[in-house]
């Protein structure tokens, strides 16, 4: 098995990509479903919300409409493209029965997971291109600090691949793995400032934001994009690195118990 040793831990780097560009090539055989469709979806989005009703909103939180609500839209498309991703990746191995290669393969349930990661993070960054280049054909792209960018595109992007795992895990048919995103994903995403401040709100819902992880995610993206910024960027920092530590733990835990995967 060829592979590097790491300290104590050998990463078998051939079988990782291995992991990997089986899944990219899967991608790539099915562009409208897995790009195309998203990056339509936020151009109605954008010209519906940022271009149409922006034109008569003269700013927001100090800023043209359609900077303030790229970011959300941008992020529901992030945590979307992520969690799909993944639910789809290991649902189907489990359902076509070819995710037994995997685990008589000379691979840890670490560089299984990270495997799986790095195609969740392959389609997201091809997702958040194409919509920037869309957003740019209406003059809403701006990006204060790329780096800060760059942490929170990957950092949600661990977190929805994470939990989109563990519900390709444990969901037993296609219905199963749409239960979250219908009933909390979204819902959520549309109540974690998309479209608007908190200070819009009326004091009695503000709860809903403040309560509401998808705010930070939000928050955290409009500050690195405009620089707009209605929670203590640490806060929603910290939030995310917990969930994401608690997420990868927990995942590894199901793969090494077999949960979903020795039937």
């Amino acid at each position: 098995m060829a592979g590097t040793d790491i300290g104590s831990v050998t990463v078998n780097w051939i079988g990782l990509w291995t992991i990997i560009r089986r899944e990219i090539s899967r991608l790539l055989r099915v562009p409208i479903q897995a790009f195309v469709a998203p990056w339509i979806s936020a151009l109605m989005f954008i010209f519906i919300f940022g271009y149409v009703v922006g034109s008569r909103i003269a700013t927001i939180g100090g800023h043209k409409y359609l900077e303030f609500v790229l970011p959300g839209i941008l992020m529901m498309s992030i945590v979307n493209a992520a969690f799909l991703q993944a639910t789809s990746q290991v649902y189907f191995q489990r359902f076509m029965k070819y995710v037994e290669e995997a685990l008589v393969a000379p691979l840890s349930y670490a560089e299984m997971i990270v495997g799986t990661l790095a195609a969740v993070v392959f389609r997201t960054a091809a997702t958040v291109i194409g919509i920037l280049v869309i957003a740019a054909v209406f003059g809403g792209v701006k990006v204060v600090s790329i780096p800060e960018f760059l942490f929170w595109v990957v950092i949600v992007s661990g977190i929805f691949g994470l939990l989109g795992i563990a519900i390709g895990l444990w969901a037993q048919n296609f219905e199963q793995l749409t239960v979250l995103n219908i009933f909390f994903i979204t819902p959520l995403s549309f109540v974690g400032g998309v479209f608007n401040t908190v200070s819009m709100l009326p004091p009695w819902l503000r709860w809903l934001a403040w309560g509401n992880p998808f705010f930070y995610f939000i928050n955290g993206l409009r500050h690195s994009m405009i620089g707009f910024n209605e929670a203590p960027e640490p806060l929603g920092a910290v939030l995310s690195l917990t969930l994401l530590v608690i997420l990868s733990v927990g995942v590894w835990r199901l793969f090494s118990v077999g949960y979903g995967l020795r039937e």
